[in-house]
């Protein structure tokens, strides 16, 4: 049973009340706060929230992963990485305390470059470059497929699909699909320069390289983190077979009512 527990709270003022009554609520049932090695995460906020308790954790040396649980409340409207709002407050810990909670792994996608640069996403992973056009020679699973010019190129899993991939076009992707996708950032596209110019949908084993004759001006986005990539003319991006992100879950919410949350 999990029992060591760290908190991410959205500043606000019902997600810092019921921060406050979290605590209060679970310590009678021998949950100790422990922010260094949690077994549990408990995320309270919006998606944003999420994302941000997932990177810190990520982050944290010495912190098994694989050992630690995601567990969130949406203090506003329904989330794809929680199932309650602050409304099914008494339901959250109900399900928590009587353990009627099951698990859901999410997977990871991660970016390698130069010697031992790798950084990891659940959303997406992007190349962009504000500062030029940004050229990019594109290769699925070591084959050539094309050259895109532009400002640059992202890349989503199925739960990122509903989120930037979505603002630029890209195709959303049922839940239980455990796909990639690859969705164009503002391409370039006349009789000299020529790319797909449509999102497509690979395998969850697909690997994707970029190359360029050069980054300058460009970054590399993981979800809210940004890395510069100057000095670097390839990039790797694939799922991560080695770590996830594994989250509790406590009721079945139906798929098209979180999407149509969305809209």
């Amino acid at each position: 049973m999990m029992k060591k527990f760290t908190v991410f709270s959205r500043p606000d003022e019902i997600s810092s009340e019921i921060c406050r009554k979290l605590i209060e609520d679970i310590l009678p049932y021998g949950y100790v706060r422990d922010d260094d090695h949690p077994d549990i995460v408990f995320v309270i906020g919006g998606d944003g929230t999420f994302l941000y308790a997932v990177h810190q954790i990520l982050r944290k040396k010495g912190v098994n992963t694989d050992h630690v649980r995601f567990y969130g409340i949406h203090t506003g409207t329904l989330g794809f990485y929680t199932d309650f709002k602050d409304s099914d407050y008494d339901e959250f810990v109900r399900c928590l305390v009587e353990n009627k909670v099951w698990e859901v792994d999410f997977p990871l996608l991660q970016a390698i470059y130069g010697e031992d640069n790798k950084h990891n996403a659940i959303n997406e992973i992007r190349i962009e470059n504000p500062a030029r056009t940004q050229k990019l020679d594109v290769y699925i699973n070591g084959d050539y497929f094309e050259t895109f010019r532009g400002t640059g190129m992202c890349v989503c899993t199925q739960l990122g699909s509903t989120a930037f991939n979505r603002s630029l076009g890209g195709a959303v992707i049922q839940e239980g699909l455990d796909l990639i996708e690859l969705t164009e950032i503002a391409g370039l596209h006349h009789s000299k320069a020529r790319s797909l110019f449509a999102p497509i949908v690979l395998r969850n084993d697909s690997v994707i390289e970029f190359r360029t004759d050069s980054f300058k001006g460009a970054v590399l986005g993981c979800d809210a983190d940004v890395y510069p990539l100057d000095g670097y003319t390839s990039l790797t991006i694939r799922l991560c077979r080695t770590t996830s992100v594994r989250t509790l879950r406590g009721r079945d919410v139906y798929y098209l009512d979180r999407l149509r949350a969305l809209f």
